[in-house]
């Protein structure tokens, strides 16, 4: 059986006739195989929401990390293989610290997004490497505004008002476009961004794999498992 890239998809930098690079398409199969994260703007800042997807009782769920802090205005949540992103987390904090040491300021976040996405384009153009397999959603708040950005495998970005990655994207998105509005309280964005993250896994959220995290005016916050739990309850 011939393989669906006819040979075109042995290498990451080979085009196919109609423009197609399998290799870049191939990782972004591996995001939307990852667990859902939705991240959505409120009065405020950002809210990041993650549900780590438990496939054994065995597990140790404080063991698995979907959410990072990159600096103190920055946070990342990411879907696909993990062992990528923790590449690009690593990468994105020394560009924060290397900004601070030179300029002696933090690094805006459209800066900081634009040198990952030239990262991990790079890894699209040449032999001998292939792309990234995870998606991120970036947050911040800097001197320019609040921000939340979507990257994509190929090194694209995109910003939003409320963006979703992995497997429940279309559902989440669905949501947010018939009920996302500007100026919500933050509580009101974390009460949605849970809405929309149960609604895309068809079931209760399992209340010990769930993380929210907030970046605002006074920098990047997870929430302890208490407030997790309260906002979790008050859904239910």
């Amino acid at each position: 059986m011939q393989p669906s890239g006819r040979g075109y998809d042995h290498g990451v930098s080979t085009f196919s006739p109609d423009g197609r690079l399998y290799q870049v398409e191939y990782a972004r199969e591996s995001v939307k195989r990852g667990t859902t994260t939705v991240g959505l703007k409120f009065r405020d800042g950002v809210v990041l929401i993650v549900d780590k997807r438990i496939s054994s009782k065995l597990v140790i769920i404080d063991s698995i990390e979907k959410m990072y802090q990159i600096d103190n205005h920055v946070g990342f949540t990411t879907s696909g293989l993990v062992a990528d992103a923790r590449q690009l987390v690593d990468r994105a904090r020394v560009q924060c610290q290397v900004n601070r040491m030179t300029y002696g300021d933090a690094i805006p976040v459209t800066t900081l997004v634009k040198k990952m996405c030239d990262y991990m384009q790079s890894f699209t153009q040449y032999g001998g490497a292939r792309p990234f397999g995870t998606a991120l959603l970036i947050a911040g708040v800097d001197a320019d505004g609040v921000h939340l950005f979507e990257t994509d495998p190929s090194g694209a970005y995109q910003s939003y008002h409320a963006g979703a990655i992995g497997r429940g994207r279309s559902t989440v998105i669905d949501h947010f476009e018939s009920k996302w509005k500007e100026n919500m309280t933050q509580n009101a964005a974390i009460k949605m961004g849970l809405e929309a993250l149960r609604d895309s896994i068809e079931e209760d959220l399992n209340h010990d794999a769930v993380e929210i995290a907030v970046v605002d005016g006074n920098g990047y916050t997870k929430l302890d498992k208490e407030a997790t739990l309260s906002h979790l309850t008050k859904l239910n």
